[in-house]
């Protein structure tokens, strides 16, 4: 699911001069996210807080044992929790609601846990920036699933700096008082904080699957009608609270429905929640303005804001000593000789020669890259093809082209100068021939796959000869050596689950220099199934066995695993090594000089770190 394209992705310089041209226009919405900075726990860290204590509960482990900072520690707790059904799938909008209820059943005991978490905050930098916003009259109206009580808190300060009749008087409502919050509305008493899903020191709170399934109708008619009346601008809001999400697409129903149009804060626009991506697309068709602003943080928003405008000299000092403190700092220099050690290797190969031209081929009508290489895999002829339309540049027999391409009308051209760092189809043709050049009369396959290709060492054939078996022994028996165990093979007591060492490879400029980066990995090929249990069962099962199998392969184990594989991927002796195997002048080939000595690094100066025993 995408943006229509009438979604525009901004940062936050295309939005504060659209912001400060009429900022009473915009009501906010704030989310999790938003108190994030103020040391609030967000709807993420809760729903981790809930998997420890759940995972502690089932296994018996000591809360102190469980390090959820550590990506080992939660993909064993998501594995346990899944293989029970505790709760719904990691990233379902259902979670944080059912996680929450599964912990703490009743009422009580979450309010509790609530008062406990939102508590320990204090404003950060946003919330005063927000705050001297709304005291000098430029929000008129908030709403936010927070239970904190930040904004009220940081307003309440900014008040108190001002005159008393230059004071907001800011109008707190929650749930349980939603008749404050019509009254508000009807009346444009601003400013308004209304709080959808309560306060933390409120009776009512909305947490659990059946508190949030429906919005109180009253808070419900206040944020559409709002929304009838004013933008929004949504900040840290992850759209997983269906209630909310109805209330925001009913008020599409109005004739004017978010006159100051739509603008969703996120970090990514691609890593939007489908749930979402609905919405803004359902706004468009709506008629209304729909941008997303990309924006790392609440606090570099509010920054972006403020150095658009200018606040009263008391505000603007108020909410200037709530920075947050600056990361980048000046250190000295390193001083010293350079130590000799430690030496460290990498997994990366100087390419000393790359292929400067392809052969040029006329087709009678246009083709893509992906159809271009499934119709030379129908014809089995080896070669490396991208689509440039109506032509293709290629690599192979220039015999095997023709035939591949003969119901295209396809003709030679000549041929096609090569320069990877101008052209991405250039690129990409010349990455697909370095890997096919690299397994090319090696007991190696490659894989071209779109997230990366990869080279893995081939399994035995029941029908090699045994001059072929004898031949791929003696190619693999140095990795063999370095590995200590099989380069192939199937899994344990899993049918059908078959795996391949091999490598990642990656072609990369580096200071100048074109590199044959290869990352050593094993590959594991899984029983097709259209069920998508058993999917996810076959990738638990792959992550487990993989993860037990390079526990143990320490720095000395890569080390050899590394040296083994240079010259598996460099070839022998400095000799050029080729895509396709061409002769002559029978077609153009991509022909590739790799060094078969890795990279190597040492320290830059001397440390007392490097010398430590």
């Amino acid at each position: 699911m995408s943006l229509s394209d009438d979604i525009t992705v901004i940062d936050a310089t295309g939005f504060v001069s659209r912001f400060w041209l009429r900022p009473e226009g915009f009501a906010w919405l704030l989310g999790a996210g938003a108190s994030a900075s103020a040391g609030i726990p967000t709807g993420y860290d809760m729903i981790t807080d809930f998997k420890k204590q759940l995972f502690c509960q089932f296994t018996g482990t000591s809360r102190k044992q469980v390090d959820c900072n550590d990506p080992l520690w939660v993909d064993r707790i998501d594995l346990l929790l899944a293989s029970r059904s505790a709760l719904p799938p990691v990233g379902d909008p259902t979670e944080y609601a059912a996680a929450f209820e599964a912990v703490y059943s009743t009422p009580e005991e979450r309010r509790a846990y609530i008062a406990q978490a939102v508590t320990k905050g204090t404003p950060s930098f946003a919330h005063r920036a927000l705050a001297a916003m709304i005291t000098n009259g430029s929000v008129p109206c908030v709403f936010t699933t927070n239970f904190d009580g930040m904004v009220e808190t940081a307003v309440t300060v900014t008040d108190q700096l001002m005159e008393a009749h230059e004071r907001a008087n800011l109008t707190v409502a929650g749930i349980d008082n939603a008749e404050r919050a019509a009254l508000c509305l009807k009346e444009s008493r601003w400013p308004l904080l209304a709080k959808l899903h309560g306060d933390y020191q409120s009776v009512e709170l909305k947490n659990t699957s059946e508190e949030l399934s429906s919005q109180d109708q009253r808070m419900r008619h206040v944020l559409t009608t709002a929304c009838g009346r004013l933008g929004l601008v949504i900040v840290g809001y992850s759209g997983r609270d269906q209630s909310v999400m109805d209330a925001l697409s009913d008020a599409l129903k109005a004739p004017d429905a978010y006159p100051g149009g739509i603008v969703w804060v996120c970090r990514s626009a691609a890593n939007l929640l489908p749930e979402v991506i609905l919405l803004l697309n359902a706004a468009v068709g709506a008629g209304v303005s729909v941008s997303v602003l990309e924006s790392q943080t609440f606090d570099e928003l509010a920054a972006d804001l403020l150095d658009g405008t200018t606040l009263p000299d008391v505000l603007e000092t108020h909410v200037l000593q709530g920075r947050p403190e600056e990361i980048n700092q000046m250190v000295p220099l390193p001083s010293g000789d350079a130590s000799g050690f430690p030496v460290l290797q990498s997994s990366a190969l100087p390419i000393l020669k790359l292929p400067t031209r392809a052969r040029r081929l006329s087709l009678s009508e246009p083709i893509d890259t992906r159809r271009a290489q499934d119709l030379l895999r129908t014809a089995g002829v080896p070669g490396v093809v991208a689509s440039l339309g109506s032509e293709l540049a290629a690599f192979g027999r220039d015999e095997d082209l023709l035939e591949a391409y003969s119901d295209l009308g396809a003709e030679l051209s000549g041929t096609i100068d090569i320069d990877i760092s101008a052209d991405a189809w250039a690129l990409g043709l010349v990455y697909d021939a370095l890997v096919q050049a690299i397994c090319r009369n090696r007991p190696l396959l490659p894989r071209l796959r779109r997230s990366g290709h990869l080279a893995v060492f081939s399994h035995d054939r029941y029908n090699d000869e045994d001059a072929k078996k004898a031949e791929r022994k003696a190619q693999q028996s140095d990795a063999q050596s370095a590995y200590s165990a099989a380069l192939t093979g199937k899994l344990p007591s899993q049918q059908g689950f078959v795996f391949s060492e091999g490598v990642r490879i990656k072609l990369d400029k580096v200071v100048g220099t074109w590199w044959c980066v290869f990352e050593p990995t094993t590959v594991v090929q899984t029983p097709r199934t259209e069920d998508p249990d058993k999917r996810k069962k076959h990738q638990n099962i792959v992550v487990d066995w993989t993860r037990e199998r390079w526990a143990r392969r320490y720095n000395n184990v890569w080390s050899k695993i590394i040296a083994a594989w240079a010259p598996l991927i460099a070839g022998q002796d400095g000799a050029p090594i080729r895509a396709c195997g061409v002769e002559g002048s029978a077609g153009v080939d991509a022909e590739f000089t790799i060094s078969p000595a890795t990279a190597w690094c040492r320290p830059s100066h001397d440390h007392p770190y490097f010398r430590r025993r």
